[in-house]
Order: C-alpha cells, then structure tokens, then sequence
C-alpha cells in the first residue's frame, strides 16, 4: 500500500529544468517536485508521495484526510488538539 500525505505549498522555484517546492505538513517542511502538477501554486494543497506532488486537493479534502490518518493512529494526537486541521496542518508521524 502507497500512502500519499497532503501539504500545503509554502514555496516554489525552477531547479534545473524542474519545479520544486516547499511542502508544509504541519510544522514539517520537506522538498517536493511538482513536475506532475504544473498547475500548482503557492498556497494549494498537495498529495505528497515520495517527494513527488502527485495531484491538487482543496482544504478540505486535505481536511479529510488528515481525520482518516487520525482515525488509523498515524498522526501526533496531540497535534490535532493544539490546532485545528486547515488552520494548519499536524505533523504526520515519519518512518
């Protein structure tokens, strides 16, 4: 099984023929191509797999599923209680 996390777009730049980004999982920042997701910008939410934004998701669905990782246990509980999700977002627990 794949698990794809969403992260909002903090930051964006071209690196070599390629677009790059700073993706925020809640406190978390990871670099993340965005070369399958032209149409991205600073601010949207991304489905992160691997260093690689696979698809745009609203707040909304990033929301949604921040609560299902919740429900599995894979998020920092007391993350959730600090902020609400779309505020900004918890930090998902890292292999």
């Amino acid at each position: 099984m794949c698990l794809a996390v969403p992260g909002k777009i903090i930051e964006a730049e071209e690196r070599d023929g390629n677009r790059i980004a700073k993706v925020q999982f809640g406190g978390i920042t990871r670099e993340a191509f965005l070369n399958f997701v032209p149409e991205a910008q600073v601010g949207d939410y991304v489905m992160v797999h691997v260093g690689f934004a696979l698809s745009r998701v609203d707040a909304e669905e990033a929301a949604r599923t921040y609560g299902v990782l919740a429900a599995m246990g894979l998020l920092e509980e007391d993350l959730l209680e600090e902020e609400p999700v779309g505020a900004s977002q918890p930090n998902p627990r890292m292999p």
